[in-house]
């Protein structure tokens, strides 16, 4: 699989190679008259997107924007190690994720409390960005990529509060992030992502509507790639969404602990991705794992659930 990836109009799909894996965490570069990157992957991903970037063109002093749709380490973890290597780019993040950019310090311990670990081989460290050099959007905000080109994005929360789509105002292309899940391209296969503190069911399925009211041509996911159709992709995404916050309401309600509620909704789900299935590919079965792990996001509803219950 190449690393760099053509995808028209001057976007390039760059394969981040997160903790050695081919195809599970996507940036992209806009090779703009103000090149932009949405999205650098993890920490230990830095390098690889550096040489991609290299391959495309575009030099350390060359990157004017780098962009990511939430804070999560598999997105924005190598913010720091990009903001070092490209000295002109300026950092773009919601508001509400901004000061994790510039102090990493609660972030990492918070995650390293969630992955233990796995944490050093999954996604490396989180180094700080100079505040200065980062920029906060609100509800909506803006980044000129040069010649009247512009990304614009959309606030839309339900998987992380801190959340954005980017879309682009040349090509119609939504940077869904993880707000619309988890897309297999190997099987098509679409699956959500509920991951815990954050998850909220009807800000999720708000965003998605939101997305749909941008009229995308085409959405281009973080894991992994670009998926069309739009309309029939955002139908899917709703009715995993609700799906699985059915199923682990139902565990709730019969007060299972998180072990069997992972158990039930494993049973009771694995047959619809064809990733799963007996026949497939052990490889992406265990790619699947990795980005979209059923007890991640069991964990993430029930923890919605605990706390929307007052508990």
């Amino acid at each position: 699989m190449e690393t760099i990836t053509d995808l028209g109009n001057d976007v390039f799909e760059i394969d981040t190679r997160m903790a050695g894996y081919e195809g599970i965490t996507a940036g992209y570069l806009i090779r703009s008259d103000r090149p932009c990157l949405v999205e650098t992957g993890a920490g230990n991903s830095a390098p690889v997107v550096r040489n991609a970037l290299e391959a495309a063109g575009i030099g350390p002093n060359d990157l004017a924007t780098v962009v990511v749709t939430h804070i999560h380490l598999d997105h924005a973890g190598g913010v720091g190690d990009i903001a070092e290597m490209f000295p002109n780019a300026e950092v773009v993040v919601h508001e509400k994720g901004a000061r994790h950019l510039a102090d990493p310090r609660r972030l990492m311990r918070s995650a390293r409390m969630v992955w233990g670990s796995a944490l050093d081989s999954l996604f490396g460290d989180l180094k700080p960005t100079e505040a200065a050099r980062i920029r906060a959007v609100e509800d909506i905000g803006v980044v000129d990529l040069g010649g009247g080109r512009r990304l614009e994005s959309h606030h839309s929360p339900g998987h992380a509060t801190h959340h954005v789509g980017l879309i682009d105002s040349l090509t119609g292309d939504l940077y869904v992030g993880d707000a619309a899940g988890v897309y297999i391209p190997e099987t098509a296969d679409l699956r959500p992502a509920t991951p815990p503190p954050d998850f909220d069911l009807d800000s999720a399925l708000a965003s998605l509507e939101r997305f749909r009211a941008l009229q995308p041509s085409r959405l281009l996911f973080s894991h992994y790639g670009p998926v069309q159709p739009v309309s029939e992709t955002l139908d899917r995404a709703a009715e995993e969404l609700r799906l699985w916050v059915e199923m682990v309401t139902e565990a709730y309600d019969q007060r299972l602990d998180l072990d069997h509620a992972v158990a039930m909704v494993q049973e009771r789900t694995d047959e619809r991705y064809k990733a799963l299935a007996p026949e497939a590919d052990p490889a992406v079965a265990k790619k699947v794992e990795v980005i979209s792990a059923t007890r991640n996001n069991v964990a993430g509803i029930m923890h919605a659930l605990e706390r929307d219950s007052g508990n």
